[in-house]
Order: structure tokens, then C-alpha cells, then sequence
């Protein structure tokens, strides 16, 4: 994570969704809506839910049908979110790899909650 002078910070990462294709996985070998969901957690917990991307950085998909995919982020917390994979059809998709970018404000320590 790295963290700006104004409390703002940014973290990052990259991580194979998925690779179906070694073991006849549903994405590979499966037909219409299928979904992947992996938790990813933040390096360290923002001070409040972060602005969060997400893309495909490496895609390996068979040629022979068409390319269906939707990727997207869902339930983006102070300490992570759920990125989520989808196609549908016949589409066989092999593997994905997805990266993520969050930025947001961090707490500051000076801060003290006093009741």
C-alpha cells in the first residue's frame, strides 16, 4: 500500500481467478451462467470503503466460441472486496487473471476516538 502526504493511499494487486482448465473446471467445460467470486483484502484497512477497479491483465479463452466475460468488484469494505468473474453460453474460458487498484482515505493516527 503506499500512503500520500493528504491521508489518501493506494493499494494494489494482481491474482489468477481462476485456471479451469487443468481441471475440467466449470468455466472450461460448463455451459450457460457460470460465476466466479474471490475475497481480496486490503493490505491494511482504509477509513472508509474505497473506490476499487478491477480489469482483466491476462485472459486465455478457446477460440471456437464466443467471448462472453464480466468482471466487476462487489461488497468493497474498509478491509476488502469481492471480485467477480461471469460468462454465459458456450463461452470456455481456460483462466483469468484480474488486477485491482483501491484508493482511499487511510485513518489518520493523530486521530483518537474519545467517548
Amino acid at each position: 500500500m503506499r500512503r500520500f502526504g493528504n491521508g489518501l493511499a493506494v493499494d494494489q494487486g494482481s491474482r489468477i481467478l481462476f485456471a479451469d482448465f487443468a481441471d475440467d473446471g466449470a468455466m472450461w467445460t460448463g455451459t450457460g451462467p457460470r460465476e466466479v467470486r474471490q475475497t481480496q483484502r486490503f493490505a491494511q484497512a482504509f477509513q472508509e470503503p474505497p473506490v476499487v477497479t478491477v480489469s482483466i491483465s491476462m485472459w486465455d479463452i478457446a477460440h471456437q466460441t464466443n467471448s462472453r466475460v464480466d468482471i466487476s468488484t462487489d461488497a468493497v469494505t474498509e478491509t476488502g472486496f469481492d471480485m467477480v468473474f461471469r460468462t454465459w453460453g458456450d463461452s470456455r474460458i481456460a483462466r483469468i487473471r484480474a488486477d485491482w487498484l483501491a484508493m482511499g482515505p487511510l485513518r489518520d493516527d493523530d486521530l483518537w476516538d474519545v467517548p
